[in-house]
């Protein structure tokens, strides 16, 4: 049987810009906290517009309560190496990191995966020490989310000894426990992410043991009409039944007509993708949907309402 999504101890969310990656890591991060766990939700690229889904201040790598229960932060990885050598290595000299920092990005940049274990270590160390009952990490988009979940073991299989391997498998052994560790990939029902999404997905079975956990269809378009009601619909679509609804509401009904055939149209066409979608994956994972909201889609009330109704999804 798949584990509950938030039964589990550390949660990555990732998708193709624009979909609503951060919106979907929000709501996830709310209904936790709202269900009693002590919830972390990081931001990994640090825009600092995790702030626009909670209508709090800007958040920095300093962990703070936004809400009942809910802890936010931002990644920087000078901040995060500051706490790893003060942690781990027991280095206190952190008022000349300067320095040190100027040289660890220059070993950064010449071994790829380094800058990876600093980000993605943070959030792991995080669940290691049990602070809080779910981490939900605002990860880095579908290009790059593999590189990222995959670097500590790759450094894991570079340093076969010492203090740096003792850390990467840890880290490993948390990251590869499904128990534990899951990632939700984020789509919308369209060609171009839906395609993203099914490639992302083949990547990540070929290539990490990371456990896929869902993938939340976001902005999903209601019903309108059906198709039985298509016949009526043309009908007042003609010029005799527009005059008609004209002369019957004292005001142009040509807008809204044009616009209830746009809505159906997008739906119908939306619908194709979410069945290939469907097709390509098949029973890998569970596939979640959240509403389009016609409304403001950032802000405290709309991260509620896809709380919600990501909760209906789950079951509760």
């Amino acid at each position: 049987m798949p584990v509950d999504l938030l039964d589990r101890k550390l949660v990555f969310v990732t998708g193709k810009g624009g979909v609503g990656k951060s919106t979907v890591s929000a709501a996830l991060a709310m209904l936790a906290a709202r269900r009693g766990k002590r919830v972390l939700l990081g931001e990994v690229d640090a825009k600092g517009n995790l702030a626009d889904f909670f209508e709090c201040g800007t958040t920095t790598f300093e962990e703070r309560e936004i809400q009942p229960n809910l802890f936010a932060m931002s990644m920087n990885t000078e901040e995060s190496l500051k706490e790893y050598l003060s942690l781990q290595l027991k280095i206190p000299l952190l008022a000349r990191i300067g320095p040190l920092a100027r040289t660890f990005d220059f070993v950064a940049n010449a071994a790829p995966g380094v800058k990876e274990i600093l980000t993605i270590g943070k959030f792991v160390f995080e669940v290691r020490q049990g602070t809080y009952d779910l981490v939900v990490v605002d990860a880095v988009a579908t290009g790059h989310i593999v590189g990222q979940l995959t670097a500590p073991e790759s450094i894991n299989e570079l340093v076969q000894v010492g203090r740096v391997r003792n850390q990467t498998e840890w880290m490993v052994k948390i990251l590869h426990d499904a128990a534990t560790t899951g990632l939700v990939i984020v789509t919308t029902p369209e060609e171009m992410p839906v395609n993203e999404t099914s490639e992302l997905v083949d990547r990540l079975e070929a290539t990490t043991p990371v456990d896929l956990a869902a993938i939340v269809v976001n902005r999903v378009l209601p019903e309108l009409f059906g198709r039985s009601e298509e016949a009526l619909f043309e009908t007042l679509a003609e010029p005799a039944g527009v005059a008609a609804l004209t002369d019957a509401v004292n005001g142009p009904v040509q807008p809204v007509l044009d616009a209830a055939r746009l809505a159906v149209e997008l739906r119908r066409s939306r619908a194709e993708h979410l069945a290939v979608l469907r097709e390509r994956i098949d029973d890998r994972a569970p596939l979640m949907y959240l509403p389009y909201l016609f409304a403001r889609s950032h802000g405290l009330r709309a991260t509620h309402q896809l709380a919600d109704r990501l909760g209906e999804e789950l079951g509760y």
